[in-house]
């Protein structure tokens, strides 16, 4: 809460400053866009999702064995002995906390799913700061913000939306590095 009033604080700090300095060049990016608008992200996040369902295939193959083996428990309970009920309880126990464990390994604060997603973002939002380093620089901006980031950015005009000139940026800078491997590629 106190980080999001500081933002705020700051964001209407800057509206002041650029209202008072009509100098001030201000500038943002929308992080999402760019992302759904690069094809390596969007080929990465579709393998990502195939492995999400596969998890999610796997998580449910596993509990509908533990449904399963309840209803096989209830069903047969009053012809076993006591120590076999406890035996299969035991037995259910575990496989209840190996789901719970698959689950925290796939889809937890430190799963599969985060760390890959952190892996797949982290190459392309590091040319996206590189770029808006660059277009910062060469079109000089005072700020630039990423509109999918926690500032709260409660009105902006269209035309202080650089996400297209760093998109172009990127995809520049790829042509160029595909033409120097191929380039490098006939000199071997």
């Amino acid at each position: 809460m106190r980080h999001r009033l500081r933002m705020t604080l700051f964001t209407f700090l800057l509206a002041g400053m650029a209202i008072a300095q009509r100098s001030v060049r201000i500038g943002y990016v929308d992080m999402e866009y760019i992302l759904e608008n690069v094809e390596e992200y969007r080929e990465a996040s579709q393998q990502l999702e195939t492995r999400v369902v596969q998890w999610k295939g796997e998580m449910e193959e596993r509990q509908r064995r533990i449904d399963a083996l309840k209803q096989d428990l209830e069903a047969e309970r009053v012809l076993l002995t006591d120590e076999l009920i406890s035996e299969r309880e035991e037995e259910i126990a575990i496989l209840e906390k190996e789901l719970l464990d698959y689950q925290q390994d796939r889809f937890g604060p430190r799963g599969d799913l985060v760390l890959q997603k952190q892996r797949l973002i982290q190459p392309i939002q590091d040319q996206v700061f590189n770029e808006v380093q660059k277009i910062g620089a060469n079109k000089k901006y005072d700020f630039i913000f990423d509109k999918s980031a926690d500032v709260v950015m409660l009105y902006s005009e269209k035309r202080h939306d650089i996400s297209e000139l760093v998109l172009r940026a990127i995809a520049r800078t790829r042509k160029i590095s595909k033409t120097a491997q191929k380039d490098s590629d006939r000199k071997r």
